[in-house]
């Protein structure tokens, strides 16, 4: 029994030397520090007692020389054990901290703000007390919660309203210099609180449940926004501002105001000189057409020598000719032409007119406005205005528009020129038809990406690792392209794809299969993409571009453009001039 009892006090003695430590070494971590260290006092007290009620009172641990020895050996054994315990805790607060630093990577400003590209200026450490805002404010929620499923109240009353006040100072505010100067005081204000709400409610697996399940709701609502955001997006690149549509109108009235002997450009002479540099420019953007042309020939070293083929639509062929008759292009040569008067090219001929013709095709765009936002969203791109435009397919016909030019170069409108382009005619294209810079890194923009492989029309013809390359700026060989009928390989491609089975619409993936092996890749200088998508693009590699491309849905003529990149487009704008001004079009 003495031996019994003996022990009972050894495990207790070891106890509660264990916990009043254990307790001390998490006390700061926990924040909880006079009460932790509260309770250190009380376990040291109760120690006390301990030893001198069971050890001297009851002698039952022997001599004291023995208990002496005894109480080294427990001490010992839990200087040990708290040894391991405080190895834990380092690996916790390394774990923590790994976490902390892979979630700075996550750009706050995505929820706050629509622009995230607009942070690229901010100082990383500016933002300290707004980091500080938006972590109170997930305790407060999760305290909110807790206090009220345990009917306090009072506590639950008092962080809704800290939370409403750090709401409304913090607003959309992504860095300290934004925040009003009333944010340090409810900072204050809520740690206060929070330590009050620390001190009652703190449960350790009660707050991770909350945190989990709050992650979980957040994710959620991302999903749901990323699904609106790209219908939204989608939305906006289909659409025309109010500048550009009122510049159009006024050029257009002007132009019919204009008697027929004052409607034509100098210069005729050039347009079948094969000698010059000649260029195939599609658009039904006024002020898009007018920065590839200014850009093109601000840079080159001959304007003389350069020619350009400028097909739009019925809707823009007044006001496309206005503005290039008000604001000709120094000595280079221009001619505007209406898509609507090539009579060849008629639905009996051409398979994509036959196609969007049909009452399938009719089904699939205009019954898909009944859409919801989150719905149909992933094939809203391919609904895109552009698509059913003989514009965008009037670069499979180079040839019959141009039937006496030896070469061309095909300009996108949403390009901007920076360097002569005179040496792309002298590029050797080695037999082949088409000179693209190409896309493909990898493991993205090959075949596979456009073009279903599970049809064995696809599988049995195409490499679906083969690099893809660019619509944008094109050399074309057009003596090779009629050697090779590449017209004839294209319509046979889009007859197959009519119920859309090969690909969904646009232009590069028959331009892919068109000109398959037959493409020269250009240096990668010539053409630089990505800058209506990719916010990342390095700055060395867009100055030393011959041309940048702002491919994607944010064009630098919308309001969803990427700000650091619109200045390489809007300099060859003069927001003076009359129309631009007259029509409120600003940088």
């Amino acid at each position: 029994m003495a031996i019994r009892a003996g022990r009972s006090a050894l495990l207790a003695l070891a106890f509660l030397l264990a916990a009043s430590s254990y307790l001390q070494a998490r006390g700061d971590q926990l924040h909880h520090g006079k009460q932790v260290s509260d309770w250190s006092r009380q376990l040291d007290f109760e120690l006390q007692n301990l030893s001198s009620s069971q050890m001297d009172g009851h002698h039952l641990l022997g001599r004291p020389e023995q208990i002496t020895h005894r109480k080294l050996r427990v001490r010992t054994g839990v200087r040990k054990k708290m040894e391991v315990i405080q190895q834990d805790d380092e690996a916790l607060v390394k774990l923590e901290n790994t976490g902390i630093e892979r979630s700075k990577a996550v750009d706050s400003a995505v929820l706050g703000k629509y622009s995230i590209w607009r942070r690229e200026n901010e100082n990383e450490k500016a933002d300290s007390r707004v980091r500080q805002m938006r972590d109170q404010m997930i305790m407060a929620r999760i305290y909110s919660v807790l206090a009220k499923s345990r009917d306090k109240l009072d506590l639950y009353q008092e962080l809704l309203a800290r939370l409403k006040e750090s709401q409304r100072s913090l607003g959309e505010a992504t860095a300290d210099a934004e925040l009003p100067k009333s944010a340090l005081e409810r900072i204050k204000a809520m740690g206060q609180v929070l330590s009050k709400a620390r001190d009652l409610l703190y449960d350790c697996k009660a707050i991770t449940q909350r945190l989990r399940a709050m992650l979980l709701s957040a994710d959620e609502q991302v999903r749901s926004l990323k699904k609106q955001s790209t219908f939204l997006s989608q939305l906006a690149a289909k659409t025309i501002p109010n500048g550009i549509h009122c510049l159009s109108m006024r050029l257009t009235i002007d132009y019919y105001l204009l008697s027929p002997e004052k409607r034509k450009f100098p210069n005729s002479e050039n347009l079948e000189n094969p000698d010059l540099y000649h260029y195939a420019l599609f658009s039904d953007n006024v002020l898009a057409a007018s920065v590839v042309v200014n850009s093109t020939i601000m840079n080159a070293k001959e304007p003389e020598k350069h020619v350009f083929h400028l097909v739009t639509d019925k809707l823009n062929f007044g006001a496309m000719n206005m503005w290039f008759l008000l604001n000709p292009p120094g000595d280079a040569t221009i001619h505007v032409e209406n898509v609507d008067d090539f009579k060849w090219l008629n639905s009996s001929y051409c398979p994509v007119l036959k196609q969007l013709e049909s009452a399938a095709m009719r089904e699939y765009y205009f019954k898909a406005g009944s859409k919801s936002l989150s719905a149909g969203s992933s094939n809203l791109k391919y609904r895109n205005p552009k698509y059913l435009s003989m514009l965008n397919h009037l670069r499979f016909y180079l040839p019959q528009v141009y039937p006496k030019l030896n070469k061309i170069l095909f300009l996108d409108d949403d390009i901007v020129v920076q360097r002569d382009l005179t040496g792309l005619w002298e590029v050797n294209l080695n037999g082949n038809v088409n000179g693209a810079v190409e896309t493909c890194g990898e493991s993205f923009h090959r075949f596979d990406k456009y073009l279903n492989f599970s049809n064995p029309n696809i599988s049995q013809n195409f490499d679906p690792n083969a690099c893809g390359w660019a619509y944008g700026m094109n050399m074309f060989d057009l003596e090779e392209w009629k050697r090779k009928d590449i017209t004839g390989i294209y319509h046979k491609w889009q007859n197959m794809n009519e119920n859309r089975l090969l690909w969904k619409l646009g232009t590069l993936p028959p331009g892919l299969l068109t000109f398959y092996k037959l493409t020269h890749p250009l240096d990668k200088s010539w053409h630089v993409l990505g800058l209506g998508y990719n916010p990342t693009i390095e700055r060395s590699e867009i100055d030393n571009a011959a041309v940048i491309h702002y491919n994607g849905n944010m064009k630098p003529w919308l309001e969803i453009a990427m700000t650091k990149y619109r200045p390489y487009w809007t300099k060859y704008i003069n927001y003076e001039h009359p129309y631009i001004h007259g029509c409120k079009i600003s940088q």
